[in-house]
């Protein structure tokens, strides 16, 4: 439960009732998750105040923390029952590690740099979450070592799902992208059958670039 006696407790309650139990967020599990997970404590102490705001904040390294709702929608998306394995793309702060790490058993997590992972890692430890792996990494190119997982999450914004991340997704699992341009996405979930893939799409959303292989390269070109 949120400690009552933390400055932050108020504006968190807040911001789960004000940006997501009334724009639609039902999900009791995420909600529950996001009224214990501290955002604040995932960005520069100078944007404390800021951090239960409706928006993304930037984390060093020309990367943000999400959108409270944006991390809800996706979270939810994943319809995850609390058993899972899943694999998430783009660590940056950890914030989302954090919520995933309450709704499922483990989560395995991949961030292309390095600086970010340390702080995420160092912000994780200090607030007792070990049900979560870290690496620095390729994202697009997944995590074969601990595949397959019941679903991935990718926040970072791609031209198209990087193959391996089909490949690496179990029977039944899900996989939740933004698919677009550079500067503006669609959510698209994705999940895999014994037959194949079906794919529909939901939210609008901007994303930072999913940088990779099988993603945008630095220049702005298609791996």
């Amino acid at each position: 439960m949120p400690n009552p006696s933390d400055i932050y407790t108020k504006p968190r309650l807040e911001m789960v009732e004000q940006q997501l139990v009334r724009r639609g967020i039902r999900d009791e599990r995420v909600l529950a998750a996001m009224r214990r997970i501290p955002r604040h404590a995932f960005v520069d102490e100078a944007l404390c105040f800021k951090a239960y705001e409706d928006y993304p904040l930037p984390i060093g390294e020309k990367q943000t923390i999400s959108q409270p709702f944006m991390v809800a929608v996706m979270t939810e998306m994943l319809e995850l029952k609390g058993n899972e394995k899943i694999l998430e793309i783009g660590t940056g702060c950890g914030y989302q590690t954090a919520v995933l790490s309450l709704v499922a058993a483990q989560v395995y997590s991949i961030e292309r740099i390095g600086p970010l992972l340390f702080k995420a890692r160092k912000t994780l430890e200090a607030l007792g979450i070990h049900n979560v792996a870290l690496t620095v990494g390729d994202g697009t190119l997944g995590w074969k070592d601990f595949a397959p997982y019941d679903a991935i999450l990718v926040a970072a914004g791609g031209p198209e799902v990087p193959k391996p991340l089909l490949e690496q997704l179990a029977i039944g699992g899900r996989i939740i992208i933004p698919i677009g341009g550079e500067t503006g996405q669609v959510l698209k979930r994705v999940m895999r059958t014994p037959y194949g893939f079906e794919e529909t799409a939901s939210t609008p959303c901007t994303f930072v670039k999913l940088v990779g292989q099988y993603g945008w390269q630095e220049n702005g070109n298609i791996g």
